[in-house]
């Protein structure tokens, strides 16, 4: 059958320049071949066995309520995702999620709109403040909050730091009160039993309700005082570094000390730009793509590589100390976040290793070019642009 969508010029092949390959007219996604041109025709420096390194969110199952969504990437949908696990979250104006805790910590960053976000720790301190768009927060084990939209509602990307959890094997207020006799509600509130009368008879989630008022009229004054460490870090606030081929946020127990699991890197690479060469030696990295296209190879070792394609909305996975880069592939920057499960940021550049090692070594082992060793550069440039030469 002929492809109504496309004429025959439009259609990729997976032909490569060098000849390998075939003429597919077999059934096919062609949309989907067109968004992984480097997947559906891959280098040929790919090379070995590499497992899956992406998923969308747009190929999970959305979960719908009154007052918002969710949806999830754990290691159900990327099997690989061992160390870390996503929700990605819409609340209404007024929408809730409510009152809850859960086994893993949870970080988060806000992607749009506004929230409110409160807490109480197990020092009975609590905490209530207003997020926005750029802004983080993190919420340790076992340490029960809530979020609720403001007057434009938000959306926002949960990441908790068990590559097996769930949204939907987590501690809910409601939950607990529909499965506790009212007689030791009673006896534990000191109230009769008809003051549950209207309890909710399951988990509600996510709810709607009224947009709040202003902060100021819904602090709660708490005799312990508040948390010592903020749970929330104003990240678009920092002061970015600047290169030539974009810009980085790096976020760590270094900044924001009560984030003691996980750390981050906000980064920013300009069309014509590459994430640079490197690795990891502390975790896996998690990606998760915020806008434009891009492409990224993982180097196994063992003569193993493989190439995937990103586009917004997608996660990406780099297991521990695989080397990789994030090239740009289209006209407008790439915003991603890189996510670890740790307490500190770090990486490894290739290009930095290179020039702090005697250059005698370098050429032996490269038979490196006099070009090559003098772009060499002893500074780390994490993001930089095609044909950057140190000055």
């Amino acid at each position: 059958m002929k492809d109504d969508q496309h004429s025959s010029h439009d259609i990729p092949q997976p032909i490569r320049k060098d000849g390998a390959g075939a003429t597919d007219f077999g059934p096919r996604d062609v949309m989907r071949d067109m968004e992984n041109p480097d997947m559906f025709v891959p280098p040929e420096t790919d090379e070995g066995l590499i497992p899956n390194l992406k998923f969308s969110f747009s190929d999970t199952h959305m979960h719908l309520n009154q007052g918002g969504w969710s949806r999830e990437v754990t290691a159900r949908e990327l099997p690989i995702s061992t160390t870390l696990a996503a929700v990605n979250m819409r609340l209404t104006p007024g929408g809730v999620r409510e009152l809850h805790w859960h086994k893993q910590s949870e970080w988060a960053y806000m992607i749009l709109g506004r929230a409110r976000i409160t807490s109480v720790d197990q020092d009975g301190r609590n905490f209530i403040e207003d997020v926005e768009a750029g802004d983080l927060w993190f919420f340790p084990a076992g340490i029960p909050h809530s979020i609720q939209g403001l007057e434009e509602g938000c959306e926002f990307l949960l990441i908790f730091d068990d590559g097996q959890f769930s949204e939907f094997d987590t501690f809910s207020i409601t939950d607990w009160f529909a499965h506790i006799p009212k007689d030791v509600l009673a006896a534990n509130f000191g109230v009769s039993e008809s003051a549950f009368a209207s309890l909710p008879k399951k988990e509600r989630y996510i709810f709607q309700a009224t947009v709040p008022g202003s902060i100021d009229s819904q602090k709660v004054s708490d005799p312990y005082g508040t948390v010592p460490k903020s749970f929330t870090y104003r990240l678009l606030a920092q002061k970015p570094l600047v290169f030539s081929g974009g810009t980085v946020r790096i976020v760590d127990s270094k900044s924001f000390p009560v984030s003691t699991t996980t750390a981050a890197a906000l980064v920013e690479i300009k069309p014509g730009g590459i994430r640079e060469l490197h690795w990891h030696p502390n975790n896996d990295e998690w990606q998760y793509y915020l806008t434009g296209t891009a492409r990224m190879t993982v180097f196994a070792a063992n003569g193993a590589a493989r190439t995937f394609n990103y586009r917004a909305g997608d996660v990406g996975y780099v297991p521990f100390a695989m080397g990789h880069y994030v090239q740009n592939t289209g006209k407008k920057s790439v915003w991603f976040l890189e996510v670890f499960k740790s307490d500190r940021f770090e990486d490894i550049s290739l290009n930095q290793w290179m020039a702090l090692t005697p250059k005698e070594l370098v050429q032996e082992h490269l038979h490196a070019s006099p070009e090559l060793m003098r772009a060499l550069r002893k500074e780390k440039w994490p993001v930089v642009k095609e044909n950057d030469k140190l000055l």
